[in-house]
């Protein structure tokens, strides 16, 4: 993964990485030295130039399922990463937002009621940053002007669908498992939270993680979302990124696909094998006069 990650950055130089979260497989679990070690490790995997900007979203691995999830996991990941939970950035007259799904359970917990707030918040800013402006001049009065430009979505969780049986592709769900039903709250956000998603923000773009497949899903017709597989070999043979050419009118993707563990295998196996031939072909005129010199002393000495 870190070869890749470098080798993506030299290739493409990006000016901005998002990673869609769980970049952590204990982080629920972590005691303080486990996750200090996991964020040094962290850190020296994805290292980057200070001309190029990493985002990363929060995902259920880092801090727990939404019934593990606590303030502490919570804070801790923030403070490392400069997370806040629903959060706007805006790039180039590009509005980012970026969602803490987890905190989507809609249980009205501290967390679940702070999150919700703080997206009704972002929601009234970006409406009153649209052309209608002028017809809510009390509303909008005290708050800042962002871009005339629907946001992109940024966030671990999927938007609700039923299963994976309409995603295609080499990096989709295996065939035997795209009828698999999805858990709302487990494998995917409710359909009430992700309808309030949708309202709020009326998004021109959904980028999103969690199921290790790719899938593509449109959203009341017109709005696409992205599942983005996994980055990891563990996770999957075929591990792939997106890289997207955003302006604050369109967006062009393509996927860019790692080697597959097969491949990195069999070249290993194949070197391995190549590099003991020729070191035997480049030892063996070294090694048969030796032979020839201890044969020769041994048939003198017999007779």
């Amino acid at each position: 993964m870190e070869r890749a990650f470098q080798t993506a950055l030299w290739l493409l130089q990006p000016e901005i990485v998002f990673i869609l979260g769980d970049i952590f497989d204990e982080g629920k679990w972590s005691s303080s030295q486990a996750w200090a070690d996991d964020v040094r490790r962290f850190r020296k995997m994805f290292r980057h130039p200070a001309h190029i900007e990493l985002i990363v979203i929060v995902g259920n691995h880092d801090i727990g399922f939404h019934y593990e999830m606590t303030t502490y996991k919570l804070g801790r990941f923030s403070e490392v990463f400069n997370f806040t939970s629903e959060k706007l950035l805006t790039r180039k007259a590009i509005n980012f937002v970026m969602v803490n799904s987890v905190a989507l359970e809609g249980d009205g917990c501290m967390i679940c009621r702070t999150a919700e707030a703080k997206l009704a918040e972002l929601s009234h800013k970006l409406n009153c940053s649209l052309k209608k402006r002028s017809q809510y001049k009390k509303r909008c009065s005290n708050m800042d002007k962002l871009p005339v430009s629907a946001p992109v979505l940024l966030q671990h969780y999927p938007l609700y669908r039923i299963s994976d049986s309409k995603c295609t592709g080499e990096d989709s769900v295996p065939p035997d498992k795209k009828n698999d039903p999805f858990i709302e709250k487990y494998d995917v956000l409710s359909q009430e939270a992700s309808q309030k998603l949708l309202w709020w923000f009326h998004p021109r773009l959904i980028l999103s993680g969690h199921t290790h497949s790719a899938c593509e899903v449109l959203h009341n017709g017109e709005i696409p979302e992205i599942s983005v597989p996994s980055f990891s070999w563990r996770n999957r043979n075929n591990p792939s990124f997106i890289m997207g050419s955003i302006t604050s009118r369109d967006f062009s993707l393509y996927k860019c696909f790692l080697p597959c563990e097969n491949t990195v295998i069999i070249i290993y196996c194949t070197a391995g094998t190549v590099l003991v031939v020729l070191l035997l072909v480049h030892t063996w005129p070294l090694i048969s006069p030796f032979h020839f010199v201890q044969r020769l002393i041994t048939k003198r000495k017999a007779a």
